[in-house]
């Protein structure tokens, strides 16, 4: 089938690549790449956030678990598997995702940095998007695919030309398909060189503020913030000094990190994944965005969901 994935980000780029692998004819079309579009902001590490519904956004995480374990090998992903703790202020019961990840386990009382109650210990996939976003654009041109630059407007008129159109737009979906129920979830972040730290931390109730130590190969990424309907892309100096401080406190090594950047993404959020077939009078659209912060989590699972649909013609 001629198909079109519209949006290059990590969602449009796997899901050209499951669709190449399937014997379509893929042109993907986007109006920024690279650097421009917000999985290039990404930590990224494998963690469901703010997504739902849990019950598919764990199948589907698992699958990209799996995934990304499995790329692992190949370095020109930019993927690495790292240990690290998840750590909470009050008593905190299992999460639901935790039957995707093999080593997840209760952090021990003497693994808790002081002022901390509990914890989890496991260990997840940590992803360098400046590496990994051009690994799978090379993926997809290898397999016979095409990337265009083209601000995609009107899926009627792409039904045209397309028997197929994969609708992987994330926030842009609000104005391609007016999805008022889209909204932004901003997410700044400082990237500091790396001061040889191989553990991540995450503290996502932090009273001061979400903090968030993500240390990839070359760098390690700082969070962070998640402002549910603040689209303001330039970085807010006091922000970045807050930041800067709640990481400091938990790993103090980073006080001498060398800031390299600091950026501003917009998390798509929804108040549920939108993966689901739609037949128009001109064809079929599959749409596969509103992943909020897990985009990257949820990739090749939800790649494989729109697969499915074109199998079985019933929902993942």
């Amino acid at each position: 089938m001629r198909t079109l994935v519209i949006g290059a980000g990590v969602s449009g780029l796997t899901t050209a690549i499951r669709l190449l692998e399937a014997s379509h004819q893929v042109t993907i079309a986007a109006a920024a790449q690279g650097r421009a579009i917000v999985s290039s902001v990404a930590a990224a590490i494998w963690y469901p956030y703010k997504a739902y519904p849990q019950h598919l956004v764990s199948a589907w995480g698992a699958t990209t678990y799996a995934e990304l374990v499995r790329l692992i090998p190949d370095s020109a992903t930019g993927i690495v598997l790292r240990r690290g703790r998840e750590l909470f202020h009050a008593p905190e019961p299992d999460p639901w995702w935790r039957a995707a990840v093999p080593d997840w386990r209760r952090a021990t009382p003497a693994e808790l940095p002081a002022g901390y109650v509990d914890g989890f210990a496991y260990s997840t996939p940590i992803i360098d998007m400046l590496r990994y976003l051009p690994w799978l654009a090379a993926r997809v041109t290898t397999l016979g695919g095409q990337i265009v630059v083209q601000d995609i407007t009107d899926l009627d008129a792409c039904l045209a030309e397309y028997d197929l159109v994969v609708d992987c737009a994330g926030l842009g979906a609000r104005m391609l398909v007016g999805d008022a129920t889209l909204t932004p979830i901003r997410g700044q972040v400082i990237r500091v060189a790396q001061v040889g730290l191989e553990e991540f931390f995450l503290d996502d109730n932090n009273p001061a503020g979400i903090v968030y130590i993500i240390p990839r190969i070359d760098d390690i990424v700082l969070g962070g913030t998640a402002q549910s309907g603040d689209a303001t892309m330039e970085p807010d100096p006091a922000t970045a000094a807050a930041i800067l401080a709640r990481c400091i406190a938990l790993e103090p090594r980073l006080r001498d990190a060398a800031i390299i950047e600091h950026r501003v993404g917009l998390r798509p959020g929804r108040p549920a994944i939108r993966l689901e077939r739609e037949q128009r009078a001109g064809g079929v659209v599959i749409h596969n965005y509103g992943h909020g912060g897990a985009g990257v989590t949820l990739s090749w699972g939800c790649a494989q969901a729109v697969i499915n649909l074109l199998q079985t013609e019933k929902a993942p």
